[in-house]
């Protein structure tokens, strides 16, 4: 897996503007904050926690436990997108989350894309994050 950056942009903090990688290619749909082993349908009331790092806790448990089920690991994700309910509450929360990521995905920061949207099927859910992985080694 290479890393694209342009030498004369300045170094990103947290993330890459690309990735180059070859291999068995992992797509997983978009994760929510309920532990997967309890579903999250929307009929599932009272499963997501209020607090937004909480949330992004469990997305992240839910994304690597799916990684290795096909065989791959945090390090083999490219791509990250994020959807998030409230802004406000993600950048209060940009700290926390850090320590999170870190200690869940480790020091691996792929290409990542947050956009906020006006809801999610989730009753509660304020952030959902799809993920692309390449089985590089």
């Amino acid at each position: 897996m290479k890393i694209i950056h342009p030498p004369d942009w300045a170094r990103l903090r947290g993330y890459s503007h690309g990735v180059i990688a070859e291999g068995p290619t992992v797509y997983l749909a978009g994760q929510v904050g309920v532990p997967a082993k309890d579903g999250w349908q929307p009929e599932v009331e009272g499963a997501v926690s209020p607090r937004f790092d909480e949330q992004f806790r469990q997305v992240l448990v839910n994304i690597v436990d799916l990684l290795a089920e096909a065989g791959a690991k945090p390090s083999h994700i490219v791509k990250l997108t994020w959807f998030i309910t409230d802004k406000a509450a993600y950048f209060a929360s940009l700290k926390a989350m850090g320590t999170i990521y870190k200690e869940i995905i480790g020091e691996h920061y792929p290409a990542m894309s947050v956009i906020e949207v006006h809801g999610l099927v989730q009753p509660g859910a304020m952030i959902e994050i799809e993920a692309t992985a390449v089985i590089a080694d």
